[in-house]
């Protein structure tokens, strides 16, 4: 189950998107969150996959990988949809049974929510298979710096990330230990209605949290013994550069806007 999310695992590669800067691909990735709402119709939508494939198909990871690494949001995915297809009251009534009503609306507005989801979710993906935490951390560092001058820990702010990120991917794959030490001793986390399988989750979550925190005092630990101080005059082993490909990356991605953006008068 967790060892298929890929959310907040990297994948080395030697890619063209794997060579951009990191600040390139966190600000394409946080920009693009907002462009793809522009996508009203069915050519918008059309225009948001087809770059989303390209930005996949750049990083030379395959089409697959990010589909599997998908899987485990469906849940949240189905969630979000159905709640779309049902609250939403405008339109056409298509079907109707007591309280609950599937309009045109809903329908639309639903299958919408789920394109937008799916697209956001592999394309912030991208960022994270192709690009090393410590990366993503200093590019946030550096996007930041501007924020120091009104007292923002843009440090702080940004050794948290890195070590989220860092110990995502861990937490996962302590969490699938503990299932299959679980499933040795007769317990099912799949079978029976959704509350036997709520109650089936309560015992992963006390060892994991039990490790969680015993690891977040270890580091604390090693961190103080190697004289850690924050962000103030310390120097970096890998410095960030913006690049020819960067550019082209960001002239890529305005095109991309501006189609978008003209998909709303088609």
């Amino acid at each position: 189950m967790f060892t298929n999310m890929i959310i907040g695992r990297y994948m080395p590669g030697n890619s063209w998107i794997h060579r951009l800067d990191a600040r390139t691909k966190l600000i394409l990735s946080v920009a693009f969150i907002f462009v793809v709402f522009f996508a009203n119709n069915v050519a918008g939508y059309v225009v948001a996959i087809a770059f989303t494939l390209l930005s996949i198909l750049l990083t030379g990871l395959g089409v697959g990988v990010f589909i599997r690494g998908v899987r485990p949001l469906m849940f949240l995915m189905f969630i979000t949809t159905l709640l779309q297809l049902f609250f939403v009251q405008t339109g056409d009534v298509l079907w109707h049974w007591a309280f609950l009503t599937i309009t045109t609306d809903g329908v639309t507005n639903s299958i919408a929510v789920l394109v937008r989801f799916m697209l956001i979710i592999m394309f912030s993906t991208i960022l994270t298979l192709t690009t090393q935490p410590l990366a993503v951390a200093d590019a946030m560092e550096s996007l930041l710096q501007p924020l120091k001058k009104v007292g923002f820990p843009v440090a702080e702010l940004a050794l948290m990330l890195s070590i989220a990120l860092r110990f995502v991917p861990t937490l996962m794959d302590e969490a699938e230990s503990i299932m299959n030490a679980q499933r040795a001793r007769g317990v099912e986390f799949n079978e029976g209605n959704i509350i036997s399988r709520i109650k089936a989750f309560v015992p992963l979550l006390i060892p994991l949290f039990i490790n969680a925190i015993k690891r977040a005092i270890e580091l604390g630990d090693a961190m103080e013994a190697r004289g850690y101080r924050g962000g103030d005059n310390r120097t970096k082993y890998r410095v960030l550069t913006w690049q020819k490909q960067d550019t082209i990356a960001v002239i890529g991605f305005i095109v991309f806007t501006v189609l978008l953006i003209a998909t709303k008068w088609l």
